[in-house]
């Protein structure tokens, strides 16, 4: 075929594609209309794996499953809309990694709102105001994020999917690398980059403000200056970016809870996430992880964290795999309430898959 065929096919094959999209958001406008007389929720993570997961097994190519999945949860999202504007609230400010992983979430069509504190977070859902959360709650470098966790300790929200984010850092400026004087960025940002900066910026000042969306803002405004941020924050404040990765190890993986107030159906492949607090008396830890080990339950996290009840009483935040609603889950969990004060189930939703 020649070039000029080619383009003609493009342009056909594009009038398909709009016709069976606007096909697809009438149909999900008429079950908006069916769940409108019932409580179900807008958005449902278990329903989106499903999708996510015939699409891509349907993909022969030569396009790669992550971009497939890229494409239809943006189709996903601005169909969504069509039923209700979904808003979802992140620990601001914009174009930080929070935003970052809520993107990756819910799509560009959402309603989100940065916000001052993890508390605002969860409180903003939990009074309804906003439907869903986004909080990091560890890193593989740094460890759990202590705030999020010291949350749900009372209350009563659900985990309702997780999202992994690779966390990657870029340096940006307005200005060519031999030209940096200055690189803005928070302070665990500049610390992941030292020896990067000690090689390639030896001579330039490291400034630290409150977040990498910050030091994207003043690399913008300032002769000279740089950032180390995302992505995001080079494409909202118009920089180049000077070199990308510039963090010194490669494999760091900042892991996100999406809060909601729904409980998500089994997908298959799902985690449990649980509070346990546990008797003071000999033999009660291992009592409590006991019935684990004996019906084949694998544990993918478990840390202990003050109760913020009483001094020196601590609970117990166990990750499964598995859902609650499984039979082999139930089981364990009836054995350890017995050995337990208290058993608070935190959520089911589905396992985030982990990003190259």
């Amino acid at each position: 075929m020649t070039l000029d065929e080619l383009r003609q096919n493009i342009d056909e094959l594009d009038g398909q594609i709009v016709q069976l999209l606007n096909d697809r958001a009438r149909c999900a406008q008429r079950i908006g209309e069916l769940k409108r007389h019932t409580d179900s929720p807008i958005y449902v993570p278990e329903r989106e794996q499903a999708v996510f997961q015939r699409v891509v097994a349907r993909n022969e190519g030569p396009l790669e499953d992550s971009a497939i999945e890229s494409i239809y949860r943006e189709v996903i999202s601005a169909i969504r809309t069509l039923e209700k504007a979904v808003t979802v609230a992140f620990l601001g400010p914009k174009d930080t990694f929070s935003h970052m992983a809520a993107l990756k979430v819910f799509g560009s069509s959402a309603e989100y709102h940065p916000l001052a504190s993890f508390a605002d977070v969860f409180s903003e859902v939990e009074h309804g105001r906003i439907d869903y959360g986004v909080v990091p709650v560890e890193s593989s470098m740094g460890g759990s994020v202590s705030d999020t966790l010291d949350h749900f300790i009372v209350s009563n929200l659900q985990i309702v999917n997780e999202v992994e984010l690779h966390i990657t850092q870029n340096l940006m400026a307005n200005c060519s690398l031999d030209d940096v004087k200055r690189v803005y960025s928070k302070d665990n940002a500049l610390m992941q980059c030292r020896n990067w900066l000690r090689s390639n910026l030896p001579r330039a000042e490291l400034i630290e403000v409150s977040s990498t969306a910050e030091a994207a803002r003043r690399a913008s405004s300032e002769e000279g200056a740089s950032a180390i941020a995302s992505r995001l924050a080079a494409q909202t404040y118009n920089l180049e970016i000077l070199a990308e990765r510039v963090e010194d190890a490669p494999h760091n993986f900042t892991r996100f809870f999406v809060l909601g107030r729904q409980h998500v159906r089994p997908t298959g492949n799902d985690k449990t996430a649980l509070i346990i607090s546990v008797q003071d008396k000999p033999g009660a830890l291992y009592n409590l992880l006991l019935p684990f080990a004996s019906e084949g339950i694998n544990l993918s996290r478990i840390e202990s964290r003050p109760s913020k009840l009483r001094a020196w009483e601590y609970v117990f935040f166990i990750d499964l795999l598995g859902h609650v609603e499984d039979e082999k889950v139930k089981l364990v969990l009836e054995q350890v309430a017995a050995h337990a004060k208290q058993v608070k189930i935190l959520g089911s939703f589905p396992r985030a898959k982990r990003p190259d």
